[in-house]
């Protein structure tokens, strides 16, 4: 008989061991985590050069416009209304662009929005607006410049430093 006690008592020692190793609730309770972020607009600008090439006051200008083209580009945030401004660069005089040969001597020029270089491209009124950004994708717009025909400057190599802004 002794041995059917030392066998149930080792049971009862066992059950209880079982339910020491799992867990009782009494109840539960819940929340929540509240999450975040923000994204604020955004913009980069690079740009590529408005080569015009050679000027001929003599012969091939001399009746007709030296025509170029250079590149903004803008990368924003999706969504994000922008303005690009184009300022007159370092050797306007009043209203008017000039190239120089970094001596007395300059080129006139103008910088346009479209490609019939009727839309001055600048920095009040006459800046380019593009749609809101369509997303984050870097997105390239063509500057249109022009020196006009039958200007009298001596040889040279003539130039300026224009500043690109975008506003967002």
């Amino acid at each position: 008989m002794r041995r059917t006690t030392r066998t149930a008592t080792a049971a009862a020692v066992l059950g209880l061991v079982g339910l020491v190793g799992t867990a009782v609730h009494a109840g539960s309770t819940a929340t929540t985590l509240a999450s975040s972020a923000s994204i604020s607009n955004n913009c980069t600008i690079s740009t590529a050069a408005l080569a015009f090439g050679a000027y001929d006051p003599v012969v091939a200008n001399a009746a007709s416009n030296l025509d170029g083209t250079g590149t903004v580009t803008i990368a924003c945030t999706k969504g994000a209304a922008t303005t690009i401004a184009l300022n007159l660069g370092i050797n306007a005089t009043g209203s008017t662009r000039r190239l120089t040969d970094g001596s007395s001597n300059y080129l006139t020029y103008e910088i346009y929005q479209d490609s019939g270089r009727t839309t001055v491209w600048g920095t009040g009124a006459d800046v380019e607006t593009p749609a809101a950004a369509p997303s984050k994708a870097a997105r390239a717009f063509t500057a249109y410049g022009r020196v006009a025909s039958n200007q009298d400057s001596p040889a040279g190599s003539y130039a300026d430093t224009v500043t690109a802004t975008v506003n967002f």
